[in-house]
């Protein structure tokens, strides 16, 4: 497994996973793009994968997220080969 492709952090009770990845993936995006400046018209507005996927701490393995890793990767060249042959 890749470290960089998980994340561990905790979420308040009161957030909605959804509101807080959102948050996340679009701030990181604005970060590595402001160190970075060459990588924003490689993606065009499309830096990171549509899905994420969250678990509760204790109800997750790590197979589970190797897999999940393994599927999106999966999908990611499905989609560049979409979009190569238009």
């Amino acid at each position: 497994m890749r470290g960089s492709h998980t994340f561990k952090c905790g979420i308040p009770p009161k957030l909605s996973k959804s509101s807080f990845m959102g948050y996340l993936k679009g701030k990181s995006t604005l970060m590595i793009y402001d160190r970075h400046p060459e990588l924003q018209s490689k993606w065009d507005k499309s830096f990171w994968a549509i899905g994420y996927y969250v678990s509760t701490i204790g109800n997750i393995t790590e197979e589970a997220i190797k897999n999940y890793i393994q599927e999106q990767s999966e999908e990611s060249g499905k989609e560049e080969n979409r979009s190569t042959s238009l």
